[in-house]
């Protein structure tokens, strides 16, 4: 008898009338048209594979506000036309499956290369990532600190994609602000040395992303908006933050300040100790009264008791959807899980 009862049951969230708490993690296969950033029939594929399933919720691959957000080749952009029509036939292929779906707005900074861009990587402050480009293999390069009108142009991008998202089909967005990308680089000390009002303290660190929040609100309603975050860049312990209590704080601060109502908190691990005994999503739960989508390595019997506990109210799945485009159907049967290999399924960025 199957035991993953809150895990495989429908539930509404906000808006989201969802046919189980499981959700595809946002995970970058570089699938799209390089040239353009345009969606392929394979991404189609892909996705309405996932949907036809079963899944409760699609958070896509990040997905660019404009050129200069793109990391590594073969990610789709939401800044052009082109772009906004190629991706309706993934959210229309969804729909037509009763799937829900939502576009993850990525913009990596300093994690990019000219060779990609045509142009100097941007970011906070200029300080050079240590590591290499993914799949370019080119070691990252001293970006260009953004002036204050380079800031407001990107927030102005964000919005704009947000706006191609409703137009697109989607059900909602996500920011990913997590794992040193852009948003996480000016929230971070060790990347953000700016001495304006976009750095210091870590209420100015926010204010980037707070004004991103802002805008995007505009275009589509704050509960359908998830943020993702994290504490660290996962191949950098150093990215670590050096209060954790205060920056649980602000953050939570920030998303109540701002409306914002669903909460993806990031890590490698889910069961990994955070503070003291309990995990990140733990420690978040403590002080979040709303949703909160759990993810790190989860399996199926971990999430089930995260949901039956109260800590979080859906469970993401990365790899494992890779692996197993019909996930929802193994679930539910309870038959095995193809096992994710690097070597043959490719490896993904988050």
């Amino acid at each position: 008898m199957n035991n993953l009862i809150k895990l495989l049951n429908p539930v509404t969230i906000n808006q989201w009338n969802l046919r189980n708490r499981i959700v595809m993690a946002p995970l970058t296969r570089g699938f799209a048209n390089d040239e353009d950033g345009t969606v392929t029939e394979e991404m189609v594929a892909y996705y309405e594979q996932r949907a036809r399933d079963g899944v409760g919720l699609i958070i896509t691959e990040g997905v660019n506000p404009n050129l200069a957000g793109k990391g590594t080749y073969g990610i789709p952009g939401l800044y052009t036309e082109a772009q906004t029509v190629s991706w309706k036939r993934v959210t229309e292929a969804v729909h037509r499956h009763g799937g829900t779906i939502i576009a993850q707005l990525w913009h990596v900074g300093r994690l990019s290369h000219s060779d990609l861009i045509g142009g100097t990587p941007q970011a906070p402050s200029s300080i050079q990532a240590e590591g290499k480009v993914h799949k370019l293999h080119k070691p990252y390069q001293v970006p260009e600190a953004m002036c204050i009108q380079d800031i407001q142009d990107t927030i102005q991008h964000f919005q704009n994609a947000a706006r191609n998202a409703v137009l697109a089909g989607f059900d909602g967005i996500e920011l990913h602000a997590a794992h040193g990308y852009l948003m996480d680089q000016f929230i971070n000390e060790k990347t953000n040395h700016r001495t304006d009002e976009y750095g210091g303290g870590i209420q100015e660190r926010l204010r980037f992303l707070k004004e991103i929040i802002l805008a995007v609100k505009k275009e589509i309603s704050v509960d359908r908006i998830s943020i993702r975050f994290s504490e660290k860049k996962d191949d950098d312990p150093s990215y670590a933050w050096t209060d954790k209590a205060a920056m649980i704080d602000a953050y939570l601060n920030l998303f109540r300040e701002t409306g914002i109502t669903i909460l993806h908190p990031s890590t490698d691990r889910y069961t990994r100790a955070w503070a003291g005994e309990k995990t990140f999503h733990e420690v978040i739960r403590q002080q979040w009264e709303h949703t909160i989508i759990g993810v790190g390595n989860l399996d199926a019997q971990t999430a089930e008791e995260a949901l039956n506990e109260g800590i979080i109210h859906l469970a993401a799945f990365g790899r494992p959807f890779i692996a197993n485009s019909d996930l929802v159907h193994r679930l539910h049967a309870g038959e095995p899980l193809v096992e994710y290999d690097v070597n043959k399924h490719l490896p993904v960025l988050i």
